[in-house]
């Protein structure tokens, strides 16, 4: 089943990258075939309360309005709806329309423990949304998480062999993904997506990460 293409919303900015595209129409797919979905990490950050720092998905809040839209954490920190493990969900087999897996697998002990979990609480038809880093810096969290892996395509497709559809998206080309590496260009990297584009090297596995539409 492929992704399908929703017209974009008027207030949402020119994107540097396909990959911010195929953001924004897996949401869009997602929210609007889904009632129940559940953000592990609360990586949208749409709410202030729920560790928001950025205002870059602002444009979802109508959809998620529209649907019982949950985060969930291993911690109280962030002020998550249900508390809870992704290695053990506290849901029901088949009770979830969608999960949102924003940069939480490289931080978990068990990646394919995790997936499996998703896949047991999914609906028949469910969505799962992931975002995975591979080229990417060191990122832990002193008192709340480590950083265990990177994901390589091949690994990402391991991870998602379970499911029946299963698409994915570079995040960055190769150019932009070095100098991302690098804290004085990491805000920056519109710029050499430019030439990325220009060299043809946008579609390259030298990557930042992968976004990941899985369907049950």
């Amino acid at each position: 089943m492929g992704l399908v293409y929703y017209p974009l919303q008027s207030n949402i900015k020119y994107m540097k990258h396909k990959g911010d595209v195929f953001f924004k129409n897996a949401m869009q797919v997602l929210f609007k075939n889904s009632a129940k979905v559940v953000d592990i990490g609360g990586g949208l950050r749409i709410d202030p309360k729920k560790n928001n720092r950025s205002l870059q998905n602002t444009w979802l809040k109508p959809l998620v309005e529209q649907v019982d839209y949950c985060v969930l954490d291993k911690v109280s920190s962030y002020n998550p709806d249900v508390i809870g493990d992704i290695h053990n969900l506290p849901f029901k087999d088949n009770s979830v329309d969608a999960f949102i897996c924003i940069s939480v697998l490289e931080h978990v002990e068990e990646p394919q423990k995790a997936m499996k979990e998703m896949y047991r609480v999914l609906k028949p038809g469910g969505y799962c949304y992931l975002w995975v880093p591979f080229l990417f810096y060191y990122h832990p969290e002193k008192g709340y998480y480590q950083d265990f892996y990177r994901f390589t395509i091949d690994g990402v497709k391991y991870l998602a062999r379970d499911f029946s559809s299963v698409e994915t998206c570079n995040s960055r080309g190769a150019l932009a993904t070095v100098f991302n590496l690098f804290p004085i260009f990491s805000k920056r990297t519109e710029f050499f997506s430019f030439f990325d584009r220009l060299l043809g090297k946008s579609e390259s596995n030298q990557t930042s990460g992968y976004h990941v539409l899985c369907i049950k």
